[in-house]
């Protein structure tokens, strides 16, 4: 695949986690409080499935990473919001194992992955752990989303969550600035405001 058409399917998933962003922050400044609304995730399952296909052309572990750690998570809100028992049963069945199917291709085929993802002479090694730190640290935030939110009973998206957004989100700049990777930079500088605004709109609210 051209380096055009990689980059479009990685725009094209920023522009879904851009639009969920956007969504959810132009709710929350209505409302006067932060709001979990359910299009949040559905532009999130929707990016997700395209920038793990992004990291795989690009050859990008720790995007690849950050992925599988968010997917399941974004599929567990959709459920909570009612949503995902709407879709057909096929598109259900599709969502669920092609993460699934993606590991265990990656581990038939381990020898050739790990050349690809760890052994690749355009990302050094200590850059794949930064990149790699960087997603974890952000897609921790949906983890502790999921704990919060399994707490409360309810699909929400507490102040932890937009603090733990906004470090995440310096790392994984940094870490598009020194790959200089456009689709992270632009797809990360959008989020950076937007989690700012949620942690004043949330300090607020408490006030």
């Amino acid at each position: 695949m051209s380096g055009f058409l990689i980059t479009l399917v990685g725009l094209l998933a920023q522009l879904f986690f851009s639009l969920r962003i956007l969504y959810q922050w132009i709710k929350s400044e209505r409302a006067k409080k932060i709001i979990s609304p359910a299009l949040f995730w559905v532009f999130s399952i929707i990016g997700s499935y395209l920038l793990f296909i992004y990291g795989w052309l690009r050859d990008d572990f720790s995007i690849i990473l950050g992925q599988f750690l968010s997917y399941y998570i974004y599929l567990w809100n959709l459920k909570a919001n009612n949503i995902l028992q709407k879709l057909p049963y096929i598109l259900r069945i599709i969502l669920f194992i092609t993460p699934l199917i993606a590991i265990g291709f990656m581990l038939y085929n381990f020898s050739e992955v790990k050349e690809t993802l760890f052994q690749n002479k355009d990302i050094p090694i200590w850059l794949i752990i930064f990149g790699s730190l960087g997603q974890i640290i952000f897609t921790f935030r949906f983890i502790y989303q999921w704990i919060y939110s399994l707490r409360k009973h309810i699909s929400i998206l507490p102040m932890g969550f937009w603090v733990i957004s906004l470090v995440g989100s310096i790392m994984i700049i940094s870490y598009g600035i020194i790959r200089q990777d456009i689709v992270l930079i632009l797809g990360q500088s959008t989020g950076f405001i937007a989690y700012t605004r949620n942690i004043m709109i949330g300090h607020k609210s408490k006030i």
